[in-house]
């Protein structure tokens, strides 16, 4: 739209910071009379198990007129829309575009230059293959539909299955704990919508720490610390592998999470034609919801046994590394975003924290 040459190395400046990095772009083009800009990129994390390792990135960009009266679907900031196009995911409620305050502000920054008065530059994201690509993540749990969130909190990406995360988290244990403020509890979330709800909940971000997949050695250092409560706050599907004594949760290093399950189920003598449902099932999700179509208060029963599970296999991998008096609980969120079971440690810390669980 600008005249401006191609360069297949486009310089992209970092917030708050004075470095750049260079993105590739394997192409671009003017289209519609050069009224509107095509540019397509590659995500590239650098991690060997990334789901979006080579997805198309496409980026739209033309100038529209000032229109005081747009859509709720926008994040205007006066001359700057960004719209969520195909497979980008949106907010099920909101509609809004699933994107996080950095990459916002990437966004607006490094596009200011471009800037005209009385004009709107408007930005549209598309992911071809979004939509495919969401179908095996757990983006529904958190709301968020017909796509792939446009994430981030910086510039460069952390593998949350890697040791350094673990020495990072170590480390704000260490820092947390350290403070005249203490109160003594710490509450560990996976990952980024697990921390989202915490916060939305209400829960003081002073006393969270985002584990990452590492949560074996971090109980541990959190014991060590001497830590009076630890809360485990997780989505269903991650924190049942700590029941079967799995205390790595990423996916390409163990999945068995309805054989987990069925384990529980086999202990709390649940009926095998229920039992046999349960096999079936595509998720633990799927077995949630069968279950409890059948039989309500059994899956009820089941799934307070999953918090029991996580609390006591917790302290059973403590005590092979240390000797402490902490007290771990757990609360475990399904995928509708609801605070729905903890067992009893975890029950009386929400408690404690102002939380309720949800029926």
């Amino acid at each position: 739209m600008h005249g401006n040459s191609y360069s297949a190395l486009q310089k992209i400046n970092l917030v708050n910071n004075k470095e750049s990095i260079n993105v590739p772009v394997i192409s671009a083009s003017l289209f519609s009379g050069g009224k509107r800009a095509l540019g397509i990129s590659h995500c590239d994390s650098g991690l060997p198990l990334d789901l979006t390792r080579g997805l198309e990135i496409w980026t739209f960009l033309e100038y529209v007129e000032l229109d005081l009266e747009i859509s709720s679907e926008f994040i205007s900031n006066e001359w700057l829309l960004i719209i969520g196009g195909f497979g980008v995911g949106k907010d099920d409620e909101q509609g809004q575009i699933c994107i996080s305050e950095f990459a916002r502000e990437l966004l607006y920054s490094n596009l200011l230059p471009f800037k005209k008065q009385n004009k709107v530059l408007q930005l549209e994201i598309t992911f071809p293959k979004g939509q495919e690509l969401a179908e095996r993540t757990s983006n529904s749990s958190f709301g968020i539909v017909e796509g792939l969130s446009v994430i981030g909190t910086q510039a460069e990406s952390q593998d949350s299955a890697s040791p350094n995360q673990v020495s990072a988290a170590i480390n704000q244990i260490r820092y947390k704990c350290s403070r005249s403020t203490f109160s003594g509890h710490l509450t560990f979330v996976i990952g980024e919508n697990g921390f989202d709800l915490a916060l939305n909940l209400g829960l003081d971000s002073e006393s969270i720490i985002k584990t990452g997949n590492w949560l074996g050695p971090l109980i541990v250092a959190a014991a060590e610390e001497r830590v009076n409560t630890l809360l485990l706050f997780g989505y269903h599907g991650k924190l049942i592998k700590l029941a079967g004594g799995i205390f790595h949760t990423h996916h390409h290093l163990a999945d068995s999470r309805l054989e987990v399950l069925i384990s529980l189920a086999v202990k709390e003598d649940i009926p095998f034609r229920l039992i046999k449902l349960l096999e079936t099932s595509n998720s633990i999700q799927s077995a949630l919801l069968t279950l409890e179509g059948e039989d309500l208060l059994l899956a009820k029963k089941l799934w307070f046994r999953l918090a029991l599970e996580v609390e006591n296999r917790s302290k059973v991998y403590v005590k092979r590394y240390v000797s402490s008096s902490i007290e771990i609980g757990s609360a475990l969120f399904d995928r509708q975003r609801s605070l729905r079971w903890a067992g009893p440690s975890g029950l009386t810390q929400i408690k404690s924290l102002g939380l309720h669980l949800e029926a």
